[in-house]
């Protein structure tokens, strides 16, 4: 019986590392499976004229209240908790708060608005795009917008746009179905931004924010409404965040420049953040393949690289630099923010090395690849670098007055 036993222990490591093998080999082969649809693509009928007059299509936006997600607080929530529990409660002042003469802002961060374009909630293979209204999508939307858009509250404004999202397969397939269930999500992420951009002052300056599939259309709104309508004098910064962007074959078809500086405006911000060590070559393989916006290949290309920590183009930045990573619990929609505990490094390919990985949660994907992190990973410098920028936008805009 012992002997059978330690056969049966024996088969099952075999086949726990013939798991692996497969998993490793054709992992990404896999993935596509589970989440590429099969079935045929349906053209999305456009939205009902002004259906973003109704406050329903929008996660934030005024008016919504406490119930917003981009206007939560981690450092309030658990100062709330606290003295729920009969304990002392803390200080309930925001835990980064832009108007400290520290970060590099002097006085009151001047009025703004945000534009922030969630990343991708619909991990159904059922349909192309995410109907409005999918309970699962949604909820894992609101996760997102609480967790990422929170980081840019420091604004007047925040309006975050329910979207057809296409779906997470989109983004695993070369098949034409993807590409068209892209064209219909940003045609209601189009739909929002000009509502958007009717609902705020005219002189307001725009922070445009978005993370992954929210990235891909702020990219696409930045090459064919900012640059066909005029509107890059009142953009403050684009945070285009967890997407490759060539820095030679996509920049200069966007018309703006990566930032260089902590105070530059009117400029692109990107990061991909992984953990060490990391195997980057699925993003790296797919981003070499693909087309870039002027038209060519990406190929081996720079990939765009800010470090959050420095608010620079490239740089290396010691974890004592980061103000506060915001780690989530396991719901993922509540965290504290832990200062001091993530560094960043632009490597010479554009990505954005973290150091050992950091305890985040259990969605970290395959290769150290730190994606549905990389915001809530620098929370607290993002808020601070958002702010700074706001206030480097109205000196300049007073000088030139």
């Amino acid at each position: 019986m012992a002997r059978k036993f330690l056969y049966l222990i024996a088969i099952l490591i075999v086949l726990a590392f013939a798991a692996l093998i497969v998993l490793r080999i054709w992992s990404q082969e896999l993935t596509a499976f589970v989440f590429v649809p099969d079935v045929e693509f349906v053209e999305q009928e456009p939205l009902e004229a002004n259906a973003y007059q109704d406050p329903a299509m929008w996660y934030s936006r005024p008016g919504i209240g406490v119930t917003d997600p981009a206007r939560w607080q981690p450092a309030l929530v658990q100062a709330l908790e606290q003295g729920s529990e009969g304990e002392e409660e803390t200080a309930t002042s925001r835990p980064v708060d832009p108007k400290r003469e520290e970060l590099g802002i002097h006085g009151d961060v001047p009025e703004f608005a945000v534009f922030f374009i969630h990343p991708t909630s619909y991990l159904s293979s059922d349909s192309w795009n995410a109907p409005i209204g999918d309970e699962e999508a949604e909820r894992i939307a609101r996760i997102y917008v609480r967790g990422m858009a929170s980081a840019f509250n420091a604004a007047d404004e925040i309006w975050a746009p329910r979207y057809r999202q296409a779906t997470m397969g989109a983004f695993l397939t070369d098949a034409a179905e993807g590409e068209s269930a892209l064209d219909a999500a940003y045609a209601d992420v189009l739909e929002a931004f000009r509502f958007f951009l009717d609902s705020i002052d005219a002189d307001m300056p725009i922070v445009l924010a978005g993370h992954s599939q929210g990235s891909v259309h702020l990219l696409r709104l930045l090459q064919e409404e900012v640059q066909e309508k005029g509107l890059e004098e009142r953009i403050v910064a684009s945070y285009a965040i967890g997407w490759p962007i060539s820095v030679e074959h996509d920049l200069p078809a966007l018309g703006v420049p990566a930032c260089a500086t902590a105070a530059q405006t009117g400029c692109v911000i990107s990061w991909s953040s992984y953990a060490e060590p990391a195997d980057p070559s699925p993003v790296i393989d797919t981003y070499s393949a693909s087309i870039g916006f002027g038209g060519e290949p990406r190929g081996g290309s720079q990939i765009l690289c800010t470090n959050p920590l420095l608010g620079t183009f490239g740089g290396t930045a010691e974890a004592s630099a980061n103000l506060g990573t915001l780690v989530p619990d396991d719901s993922m929609s509540n965290g504290e923010l832990v200062p001091g505990s993530v560094p960043a490094r632009c490597d010479e390919r554009g990505l954005l090395m973290i150091g050992d990985p950091p305890e985040m949660g259990s969605y970290v994907l395959p290769g150290n690849n730190y994606h549905v992190y990389d915001i809530p990973l620098f929370w607290a410098n993002t808020k601070a670098d958002v702010a700074r920028r706001v206030s480097a936008f109205a000196d300049d805009q007073e000088g030139k007055d």
